[in-house]
């Protein structure tokens, strides 16, 4: 048999009205019943991200403080060059004017020697004659 009811055009846009409504209605309900987990759901991912930015500032915190160790490092490693190179000229020119008072001891020694020497000649070839 047959559909034995008549559908015309305003019938079938009731029902589809219907239809839509009761479509909207299931919809808000699922949305009503869904929103303490949506919002729980909402919470838990604002407290990650709150959790995730506290974790980044830590980390850029102690890349901060790492490099201003490495800085403070490198300043007392430039400071202990510039303290051996100091240490070393002073010891250089320490040692310098050693070898030129040596030198000069040695030199008057020399010197002394060889005019004691050319007396003793002298007094040689004094007595020679």
């Amino acid at each position: 048999m047959r559909n034995a009811k008549d559908n015309d055009l305003a019938d079938r846009r009731t029902a589809a009205a219907d239809a839509k409504a009761a479509l909207l209605r299931g919809y808000q309900a699922t949305k009503e019943a869904a929103e303490p987990t949506r919002l729980a759901r909402q919470a838990e991912r604002l407290a990650v991200a709150t959790a995730r930015e506290e974790r980044h500032q830590e980390r850029e915190r102690l890349k901060l403080d790492e490099l201003a160790r490495q800085k403070e490092q490198e300043r007392i490693q430039a400071e202990a060059a510039e303290y051996q190179k100091a240490a070393n000229i002073a010891a250089r020119a320490e040692a310098e004017a050693r070898e030129k008072t040596d030198n000069l001891i040695a030199r008057v020694i020399s010197d002394e020697a060889l005019r004691k020497a050319e007396r003793d000649q002298r007094y040689a070839n004094r007595k020679a004659r």
